[in-house]
């Protein structure tokens, strides 16, 4: 259960110590070992937070986990001990991340540290400690100079990633390391995935221009937002016209060739876009699968948008219980991982995983894959997917699950790592295309 204090009724919502307060909350679930949405989702359900509140605080949050490893090394130089209770860490995290990137931030360094004392004193958890916060940021206003070099001396300051993360990373990848690390740091761009229903790209395009929206085609189905806008301000976004859908995550579906009357398995399907996607290529009798039915809403809710339909099922893909013994033409695979490949969405998961999680993972991986694998036609193709970076969840996944399995390997984009650039921008995501031998 995530706590969550409420602010008094007098707390201004605009105010910058209003949003700080409530992202230390959120920060603090985190560091408990929740992960970033659910934290955000249980503030915004329970509190006041106006809409462009609850943006600000989001806004917040996600600066404090990308900045996280720098924070907590200047922390280190700046307090005797780590700060009490959890919220207070939050809060101080929070405010060094504003403080450290003072240009891009939008606030200049003494109104931080007036509101983040301002934060602390609105809050019942963090009253006892203004002199605290109030001491520690201006010790940072004056010591930064000094204080910078020395935080970013270890990995976790210089990169704000785990010391695991990072060796993991340039045992993978020894080249590409730096980049990986770089462009997961990155806020991500909003990348639509155009409804081909319901317009064409260059339609869509046109559309976006008359109402003053930059953008532009990445894809077959892709639009990339020069800004990234609030999406109940996206043109045709509620009659679903498009959905929001990384660069990368697009390769999925036209991977499996769908055509109108295959009978389709989308297994690990929520929150849905995928599945969506899939259902806007062909006319198709497609069951989407996930575990959790709260997550099989989601689903439901964006086909609704987009005016599909498919039948959701509450199962385990590791059993076969809810299947009605059918073989399926096409299976989608998107299986349980680590994440790794969308941290820049995601920040938080790189606080939250742990060395041991990939192995895990793997096995469990594995076991969906096998059963399956027996769920599949013959002719019919299996598309691996994870947003993994790491070969244990993927390559090497690929390559155990021909082999046990005497799949044919066919075509695919294999491992994508992230990118933040202007030519090419997307998540780190792992394909693999399986044809079943013929009967």
């Amino acid at each position: 259960m995530i706590q969550i204090s409420l602010l008094p009724p007098g707390a201004k919502a605009d105010s910058l110590a209003y949003q700080l307060a409530y992202a230390a909350q959120a920060v603090a679930a985190v560091r408990a070992g929740h992960a970033l949405p659910q934290a955000l989702a249980q503030i915004f359900s329970r509190s006041d937070a106006p809409p462009p509140a609850r943006g600000a605080i989001q806004d917040l949050s996600y600066r404090a986990m990308r900045s996280l490893g720098l924070s907590d090394s200047l922390l280190g130089l700046l307090a005797n001990k780590p700060p009490q209770p959890e919220v207070l860490h939050g809060l101080l995290v929070t405010a060094l991340a504003l403080l450290v990137n003072e240009e891009d931030a939008g606030y200049d360094s003494f109104t931080v540290v007036d509101q983040a004392v301002e934060a602390a004193a609105i809050s019942q958890e963090m009253s006892f400690a203004k002199g605290v916060v109030n001491a520690i940021l201006r010790r940072f206003l004056r010591e930064r100079a000094t204080l910078m070099p020395q935080a970013t001396k270890t990995p976790p300051g210089t990169w704000n990633y785990p010391t695991w993360w990072i060796d993991r990373l340039k045992g993978a990848y020894p080249e590409q390391w730096q980049a990986i690390l770089h462009a997961g740091n990155q806020p991500p761009p909003l990348t639509l995935r155009v409804n081909r229903r319901r317009a064409s790209v260059e339609q869509y395009l046109s559309t976006l221009q008359q109402a003053g929206i930059g953008a532009r085609a990445v894809g077959p189905y892709a639009v990339r937002l020069d800004k990234p806008v609030p999406v109940q301000q996206i043109p045709g976004f509620a009659e679903g016209v498009v959905s929001v859908q990384d660069a990368a995550a697009q390769l999925a579906a036209p991977l499996l060739e769908v055509a109108d009357g295959m009978r389709v398995l989308d297994a690990c399907a929520a929150p849905g876009g995928k599945t969506g996607h899939l259902l806007e290529l062909a006319d198709i009798e497609l069951q989407a699968l996930d575990h959790d039915p709260r997550r099989l809403q989601r689903i439901a809710e964006n086909l609704d948008r987009l005016q599909l339909k498919a039948q959701l099922i509450t199962g385990d893909a590791r059993e076969d219980g809810w299947w009605d013994g059918q073989g399926f033409d096409r299976i989608l695979a998107d299986v349980p991982c680590t994440a790794s490949g969308i941290v820049r969405r995601h920040p938080d998961i790189r606080w939250l995983r742990r060395k041991t999680d990939t192995a895990q993972l793997a096995t469990l991986s594995a076991q969906i894959l096998d059963k399956l694998w027996q769920m599949l036609r013959p002719d019919g193709k299996l598309l691996l997917v994870t947003c993994s970076l790491w070969p244990q969840e993927s390559e090497q996944q690929a390559i155990a699950f021909a082999q046990k399995n005497h799949a044919i390997r066919l075509p695919a984009p294999g491992q994508l790592l992230p990118t933040a650039g202007a030519d090419a921008d997307h998540d780190g995501l792992f394909y693999a295309l399986f044809q079943k031998p013929g009967a």
